[in-house]
């Protein structure tokens, strides 16, 4: 029986992919489950629409988040933290704090496309990877300064 799936499954194959099953298999566990439907024509036009849609749709984000790349190239942001002791911050900045830091400068970046290895706990200049798409990384400078 010809199936298409509409998750990923490991050892079948991936979301869009139409392969060939044993008819027990796909009636009692992958269609009851939602795990794939039935190929046939009208399914597998119907698969082949919302790819070329998802595939515009992806090429949009691409673009958009490339120009917003070439915004943020060489950008660098300043954050004042009060200091405890030997350049030891009173709390710590993490990327929520980076993202109201760069919405404050009219970027919209979400805090989920901040990636920090761990809060900044020192005053210092670090280089912060921020992740517009999958292939769309681009570092900006977050520098700590001592709050006066």
């Amino acid at each position: 029986m010809k199936v298409i799936l509409k998750k990923d499954l490991p050892n079948l194959g991936k979301a869009g992919d139409v392969i060939n099953v044993k008819d027990g298999f796909a009636r009692n566990y992958l269609l009851p489950k939602g795990l794939a439907i039935l190929a046939n024509q009208k399914s597998i036009e119907a698969l082949e629409r919302e790819r070329k849609i998802a595939l515009a749709k992806a090429e949009r984000e691409r673009k958009k988040a490339q120009s917003l790349a070439e915004k943020l190239q060489g950008y660098s942001i300043t954050l004042y933290r009060k200091v405890v002791e030997e350049g030891r911050l009173y709390g710590s900045v993490s990327a929520i704090d980076i993202a109201k830091a760069l919405q404050e400068k009219g970027m919209e970046i979400d805090k989920k496309q901040i990636h920090l290895e761990e809060p900044i706990k020192m005053v210092g200049t670090y280089e912060v990877n921020i992740k517009l798409a999958p292939e769309v990384i681009i570092p900006i400078k977050v520098e700590i300064i001592e709050e006066k």
